[in-house]
């Protein structure tokens, strides 16, 4: 049987499940770097009468056993009708057998992993006597992160800007009021940035949201919404030069990350300045944060490895609640 887990069934499965989803994130980037994962560089598709993409994000894994494929459409004319851009639907087989075991809505689930991804890295790689956290954008994403990375954190406040002034005010009376922080709307992305210790990027910007000129040393900086599309980035080449930039794939920044590709294609940078994994980090294969005075850099991606975690999580919990729909495939 194939269990069929709708958005509102994996977001209710996973209330209240922040810590438990980072640890699995941080568990598949060990396994990765371990060798215990296999994580391809995914292929996009376009069709040669749009510019939409279609990006097939697969993984597998010994000891989730499971392989998983996420199909994310990437189309940006799609909020002319009033739909998202960016939809996703991932399918999952047993490793073992060969069965189907699940089928999942992406919307959520990439949500939350690319939240706990962000989690881990800022664990990993930000002073610990950081206070401030900065967020450009307020999204679903931006929302998604505040819940991920503020309970049990030692921040005393929240920064952010967005495009929308109501949006934005919206965003940090929720973070008031729902996670018990003071937030405050600044006035465009510089103030944000030179205020925050952490400062998370949300934004699905093609030209840099974020000046290199505006970093000080120590800040730590998780650079997420870009879509994965090379011309796409929210930091410019200074930004990039100046940080040491850990990578949640090596193979899938080189194919999709325009935070790397576009200082590369000027020569700013070499290969070697963003070879470093996030799993290299956390196994204590490459250093992370060497000093209070570094500034460091997540490139967050997003790779199917995260949604692979996501989902073994997902249909464990599934099975112990009897939520979602069986659904007999082969009949």
């Amino acid at each position: 049987m194939t269990l069929i887990l709708t958005r509102s069934t994996i977001r209710a499965l996973l209330a209240d499940r922040a810590e438990a989803v980072e640890a699995a994130v941080a568990r598949a980037h060990r396994d990765l770097a371990r060798g215990r994962a296999v994580l391809p560089a995914p292929p996009a598709m376009r069709l040669p009468d749009g510019d939409g993409a279609f990006v097939a994000m697969a993984a597998a894994s010994a000891t989730d056993r499971l392989a998983t494929v996420k199909l994310l459409a990437d189309l940006p004319g799609n909020p002319a009708a009033g739909l998202p851009v960016q939809r996703s639907t991932v399918l999952a087989m047993d490793a073992g057998t060969g069965a189907c075991a699940a089928l999942l809505d992406g919307a959520e689930l990439t949500r939350v992993r690319t939240a706990a991804a962000t989690a881990v890295a800022t664990r990993a790689l930000a002073r610990v006597d950081a206070t401030t956290l900065g967020l450009i954008g307020t999204g679903p994403l931006a929302r998604a992160h505040a819940r991920a990375l503020l309970p049990g954190r030692p921040y005393g406040q929240v920064v952010l800007w967005g495009r929308t002034p109501e949006r934005a005010h919206g965003l940090a009376a929720w973070i008031t009021a729902e996670l018990g922080l003071p937030a405050k709307v600044l006035d465009d992305p510089r103030a944000v940035t030179e205020a925050a210790d952490v400062l998370c990027t949300l934004t699905p910007s093609r030209e840099p949201v974020v000046r290199g000129a505006w970093l000080r040393p120590g800040q730590h900086i998780n650079a997420v919404g870009a879509p994965p599309r090379p011309d796409h980035r929210e930091l410019d080449t200074e930004a990039v030069v100046r940080c040491r930039v850990v990578v949640d794939a090596y193979d899938t920044a080189r194919a999709k990350s325009g935070e790397v590709l576009v200082p590369l294609a000027e020569g700013a940078v070499r290969e070697d300045d963003f070879r470093v994994e996030l799993g290299d980090v956390l196994t204590g294969r490459a250093p992370g944060r060497t000093s209070d005075t570094d500034l460091t850099l997540f490139n967050s991606v997003g790779v199917g490895l995260q949604d692979l975690a996501v989902a073994r999580m997902l249909i464990d919990l599934a099975g112990e609640r009897g939520a979602g729909v069986p659904v007999d495939l082969g009949s």
